[in-house]
């Protein structure tokens, strides 16, 4: 009924007094929104910059060494020291450091460099696929709060911190939303500080992997009220797990642990669009990478949707999904949708 992967959680739950809450720095931040050190009372000390290429070492150790830290704003367990270090495979590219490159992040390494290279070679299109792919998930979030009220979030396979992360979105319009991030990925997890300092509602990172929804969501449970409605997102995540894994089955195990007026958030690299230079990419990226990805096509993608209504426009490409008015998009091979538990 619930399962995810990654015993740890790391939660970093924005429960402190008012006066500890920092003014946020945050493009979406709302200074009138309840976000206490922007109107007299001084602010806490900025977040660290973000670290790039081997510069996540010194994140990971100045987390601390496996130990209950201090400081009710501050709850759970800190990594091992090194734990995230030994845990980084630096000879073999990582996805989520790929899809880092080609956001045009620095937190990758010269293996995930040439693998995202030679990709691209077959594909030149995916660098603007992935921006694509972030704008769907911002115009999702912004819906979901804005609109339909939602204040709770479980974004599965989080990746490296970017621009227009679900809690930034979120708070920006709901301050007090909740937000649980999943990831079991270890440069991730030496990055969890600096994604979960600009937040004005509790938030947290769970060390976990996907197929294990148990865990998943059992962790999760800490932060989040699955007596009420909960979006679930899983945004390109789904093509790293196998058919041989049942991805849909995973996902409707995910949708039978929250409530009536739950949602689903899907983005999903599409096999049947542009489907030539799409198979050879995948081809390419499969050599080279260390989690292989699966295509699919439209019918397959629609399958995570069973049993759920589809909110208009349905399942489109990515760029489709309600653009803003003269919004600039960049056009995507993926699709996506948002689905409603009735």
């Amino acid at each position: 009924m619930i399962r995810i992967h990654r015993a740890r959680e790391r939660l970093w739950s924005i429960d402190r007094p008012a006066s500890q809450v920092p003014c946020r720095g945050s493009p979406f931040h709302n200074p009138g929104a309840g976000a206490p050190g922007c109107g007299g009372i001084p602010p806490a000390p900025p977040a660290p910059p973000t670290l790039a290429g081997p510069a996540h070492i010194r994140a990971a150790r100045a987390l601390g060494k496996g130990r209950d830290v201090p400081g009710k704003w501050y709850q759970g367990v800190s990594p091992q020291d090194g734990t995230a270090l030994k845990d980084i495979d630096t000879t073999v590219a990582h996805p989520a450091r790929v899809y880092d490159y080609w956001l045009g992040g620095k937190d990758n390494f010269a293996v995930d460099r040439e693998a995202a290279e030679e990709v691209l070679r077959a594909r030149p299109a995916i660098r603007l696929n992935v921006r694509s792919n972030r704008a769907f998930l911002a115009r999702s979030v912004s819906y979901l709060t804005a609109e339909a009220g939602v204040r709770q979030f479980l974004d599965i396979g989080t990746g490296i911190p970017s621009a227009n992360n679900t809690h930034e979105v979120a708070q920006s319009v709901i301050p007090a939303a909740r937000v649980a991030y999943v990831d079991n990925d270890p440069i991730v997890l030496s990055h969890a500080r600096a994604l979960l300092t600009s937040t004005s509602g509790p938030t947290s990172y769970i060390d976990a992997d996907l197929r294990d929804t148990a865990a998943v969501l059992a962790e999760a449970a800490r932060i989040l009220d699955f007596t009420r409605p909960v979006a679930i997102m899983l945004i390109a995540v789904l093509h790293l797990t196998p058919d041989e894994d049942d991805p849909w089955e995973i996902v409707a195990r995910l949708m039978e642990a929250v409530p009536s007026g739950s949602y689903l958030v899907i983005s999903h690299p599409a096999s049947d669009v542009e489907a030539g230079s799409a198979a050879q990419a995948a081809r390419r990226y499969n050599e080279l990478v260390a989690s292989p990805m699966r295509r699919r096509s439209l019918d397959q993608v629609r399958r995570f949707f069973d049993g759920l209504d589809i909110l208009d426009p349905g399942v489109v490409q990515l760029h489709q999904w309600r653009p803003a008015d003269g919004e600039p998009v960049a056009p995507s091979s993926g699709y996506g949708a948002v689905g409603r538990k009735p």
